[in-house]
């Protein structure tokens, strides 16, 4: 499927010849060099190509004869390109697998005596607007194909260049680093403000710590896939030698070993598959997947024909040798991804001595996963960027001007993954119109930003999952939520370092509590979640369950009347209906273990300067971060109550007058108190307030969303 391919990059060490035959819409992009051979007219008629401004032109191929593409050339549209994406934008996962993998590569493999070159698959594309540049350089097999599955996701906000290193190349490990640096040193030079992102799956993850320690002073972002810098761990030491001397005729083999040690077949034909189906439907389409893979999976051998083998393996050695040797040299802001079922190499293990070795290095462990965890299933490449903080268009991430809303894909499983939470909640929501009238819905909303919605912060947050999720689902708008930064730190990394919940608040917008960050959120017309009451409310002690706990200063009302956004105080309850807190801060440093623990955990995150209100006096400022104990209960339900939007476009007296502002900060107090205590009491009326009533509700009348609840 060739048709999948574009832009073969004609940078140094590659010309087509008449043994590469594109049969499809291509792209053309030519970049000059003192060693390039660029595609010439006589090979591709092409009309006011720049080899240095790097022209996108799209190129229907007409006609491929004698080594000669006739070609007509149309300019890319400038309205391609989009500045931002909306929430719930299509990622396309799932709609490309393992399958296409091996039907595009037994193309690409055909022998054409060409060197190591870079391409663009056709479905990565068009990106953002100054979109950073993203290398992906592939593992054992070279083909460059590893991305199949996020190459549509990341081609939207990234430039994506693959490495395609042909079967029968012999080229030497460091001579591939000095053409990655190539590259990189070239888009350096032309954009020293953007950093650049280097994808290492196994092989290519040596591949991109060699070009990232010899070159320091670059700002380069890595992201390795069980990078081979372990291969001499591997467990499979004892079989190299009978690859080795394996006869030919019995080399067909080898794929199917490969195929279990490399990943987990199963994983690989579940992801086009929705586990929401019956089961019967998920079975019958996995047999479909297992079968077209099986199908597929001889033609291993002819991207790894036992010479090539023999010569990877070769090279696996070396480059594992030489970046392990420059370690020291790495300076890059380094994501590593590693499996807990890689049956090629130690990478859990691995992991944890390149967490310790270099810098700056995140772990994401993946405890279900094998060696080829790009190509598995319940992997999405974006959302473990996004989720990790490490998108950026330059040098520092900018929460609010480098966040990438969520997509179709990543809302379906974090719906999936809380749909016992939302079940069980059963969430209503209510809202209020201009004219004073209560409504079922979020209605009474508005939807033009900025819209700063301003309520009670029930226990550890527990309303906020149900909150994003609905607001979007309704209103096909991202709520951003401000929260403390401690969420933003190496504190809640789990010692597993598995993903988590913290992972999942960021790729939903999360954003830290700094006067910026607010500013450029009202600035860019966003609608904002904002707690007043901060950690002490979520914190909260025994009996002052929905007590509104504020600071008494109007910390946001000048803000938002800056921007003229309109403010919306809402109330929130039934934390008291799912969970009992047993054991608050009061009690918890009654025990010398833990108190001392909790004592040790805010001074480190005093001394990292993530602590906020540091200047306050009173209730308020007492925000000693802790984790109460906690006893679930039979769920009720979750009650929201939205009330009537407050308009301060044109309010120059808020800006003016401190008083002004201060009354206007107490009224919205008032209405969040009064909300709360509106829905405490109308709550009682509720028949299907037990989550029993409503289960039984559902099984014989309707929808979940349906559920009926008191009047209003």
């Amino acid at each position: 499927m060739a048709s999948l391919l574009r832009n073969f990059w004609a940078t140094p060490r590659f010309a087509l010849n008449q043994d590469y035959k594109p049969q499809c819409i291509a792209q053309i992009r030519c970049l000059a060099s003192r060693d390039s051979t660029l595609l010439s007219s006589d090979t591709v008629k092409v009309n006011g190509v720049s080899s240095i401004e790097e022209k996108e032109k799209v190129i229907p191929v007409d006609d491929v004869e004698n080594s000669h593409l006739t070609s007509s050339i149309k300019e890319k549209s400038k309205e391609d390109i989009q500045d931002k994406l909306e929430p719930l934008w299509d990622d396309g996962y799932g709609t490309q697998t393992v399958k296409d993998f091996l039907e595009i590569a037994s193309d690409i493999i055909k022998p054409d005596g060409g060197p190591p070159r870079w391409f663009t698959p056709i479905s990565a594309g068009p990106p953002l607007k100054d979109s950073p540049l993203l290398l992906y350089l592939p593992g054992m097999d070279g083909t460059g194909l590893g991305l199949v599955l996020h190459e549509k996701a990341l081609g939207k906000v990234f430039q994506v260049w693959c490495l395609h290193i042909p079967v029968y190349d012999r080229t030497p490990f460091e001579e591939l680093v000095e053409y990655v640096e190539e590259t990189v040193k070239m888009r350096h030079a032309s954009s020293p403000n953007k950093p650049i992102y280097l994808v290492g799956d196994s092989f290519g993850g040596c591949l991109a710590l060699a070009v990232a320690a010899r070159n320091p002073k670059i700002d380069l972002v890595l992201i390795l896939a069980n990078p081979a810098t372990s291969f001499g761990r591997t467990p499979l030491q004892p079989l190299l030698p009978l690859l080795e001397s394996l006869p030919d005729e019995f080399h067909v083999t080898v794929p199917y070993l490969l195929s279990f040690i490399m990943g987990d077949p199963m994983k690989m034909a579940m992801v086009n598959i929705d586990s929401m189906l019956p089961p019967r439907q998920i079975i019958q389409h996995l047999s479909d997947n297992l079968t077209a893979f099986l199908v597929h999976l001889s033609g291993v051998a002819d991207i790894i024909p036992k010479e090539t083998l023999l010569w990877k393996l070769k090279l696996l050695r070396s480059a594992s040798s030489y970046s392990n040797s420059r370690l020291h040299a790495v300076n890059a802001e380094v994501l590593m991804l590693a499996s807990g079922k890689d049956n090629m190499l130690p990478s859990a293990n691995e992991a944890q001595r390149l967490a310790s070795s270099l810098r700056n290095c995140k772990v994401r462990y993946f405890k279900d996963n094998g060696h080829a965890i790009l190509l598995e299933d319940g992997i999405n490449l974006l959302s473990i960027i996004k989720g990790t903080s490490k998108y950026r268009h330059s040098k520092r991430h900018d929460y609010v001007m480098d966040f990438l809303p969520p997509s179709m894909s990543e809302f379906k499983k974090a719906v999936q993954d809380f749909r016992w939470y939302i079940n069980f909640t059963g969430s209503v929501m209510l809202s209020t119109m201009e004219n004073g009238k209560i409504v079922r819905g979020l209605a009474g909303v508005p939807c033009e930003g900025p819209v700063l919605l301003v309520g009670y912060h029930m226990l550890m947050g527990l309303e906020v999952i149900p909150l994003v999720e609905e607001y979007l689902r309704q209103k096909k708008i991202l709520l951003r939520g401000i929260a403390h930064p401690t969420l933003f730190t190496q504190l809640i990394e789990s010692e597993t370092n598995e993903s988590s919940i913290f992972d999942m608040l960021r790729l939903y917008g999360a954003t830290p509590v700094t006067a910026s960050n607010f500013f450029k959120l009202l600035a860019t017309k966003s609608h904002v979640l904002l707690y007043p009451g901060g950690a002490r409310e979520a914190l909260h002690r025994k009996g002052e369950e929905y007590k509104v706990i504020w600071p008494d200063q109007p910390e946001f009302i000048r803000m938002a009347a800056r921007f003229g956004a309109t403010i919306v105080p809402f109330g929130v309850v039934g934390e008291d209906d799912i969970a009992q807190l047993v054991l608050d801060y009061d009690d918890l440093k009654k025990i010398p273990i833990l108190s001392d623990q909790i004592r040790r955990d805010n001074e480190l995150a005093a001394r990292m300067g993530v602590t906020v209100r540091r200047d306050m006096t009173g209730e308020v400022a007492n925000q000693t971060l802790y984790l109460p104990g906690i006893l679930p209960k039979v769920p009720g339900r979750f009650y929201y109550l939205f009330g009537k939007p407050i308009h301060t476009k044109g309010r120059q007296d808020l800006l003016k007058d401190r008083e002004k502002a201060r009354e206007l900060y107490l009224h919205i107090k008032y209405e969040v108190q009064n909300s709360v205590n509106y829905l405490l009491k109308k709550r009682e009326e509720d028949p299907y307030r037990s989550v029993i009533d409503r289960t039984t509700y559902r099984a014989f009348s309707a929808t979940f969303d349906d559920v009926p609840t008191f009047d209003y």
